[in-house]
């Protein structure tokens, strides 16, 4: 049984004697086991009678419509269909940016942990240098001490041996003075 077939039928009960009324039942009518393709219209076959031509082309709008509306909702479908497609990629697009995301955080998080243990080192560094400049400055202090001992000691040497040469200047003086004396 064809798509209209159900129509030609109809046809015939109204030449029968069959009322008018009666309306085809599409929910006992079998379904075609091959998608019927919309793309082009079958023609209304010629018939003879005039009633039977108006009854066929009001039927053939009927399918028309029918047809329009199976179309629409396949268009409706596709159109769905894609736009659950676009959703897709706009999800795949955003698993991959979060991915990158995560994986400049992760790369972030790794440079800031080297630069945080770089920075402890160079802390560690400045506590050991301030620690050293302390020492130094308490052995400045010391040899500065030292020093102050050493030009005590050096001023005392001297005003000894100042003392001495004054000693030796004059017990020169006076031998030299004894020796002219007796000679």
């Amino acid at each position: 049984m064809g798509l209209f077939d159900v129509f030609k039928d109809e046809d015939k009960d109204e030449n029968s004697g069959g009322t008018a009324e009666e309306t085809p039942s599409f929910e006992s009518e079998p379904e075609p086991t091959e998608t019927p393709s919309f793309e082009s219209e079958p023609e209304p076959t010629p018939s003879t009678e005039p009633t039977e031509e108006t009854t066929s082309y009001s039927q053939t709008g009927t399918a028309v419509q029918s047809q329009l509306g199976i179309e629409g909702l396949m268009d409706k479908r596709h159109k769905v269909g894609e736009a659950i497609d676009y959703v897709g990629s706009m999800i795949k697009e955003l698993r991959e940016k979060r991915a990158n995301l995560q994986k400049s955080i992760e790369d972030e998080s790794v440079d800031i942990k080297n630069l945080k243990e770089k920075l402890t080192k160079i802390n560690q560094f400045i506590q050991e240098e301030n620690d050293g400049l302390q020492e130094l400055t308490r052995k400045r202090s010391e040899v500065e001490k030292d020093a102050d001992e050493v030009g005590n000691i050096v001023y005392s040497l001297r005003d000894k041996i100042t003392e001495i040469d004054k000693v030796v200047a004059d017990e020169a003086s006076r031998i030299s003075s004894f020796k002219s004396s007796k000679g």
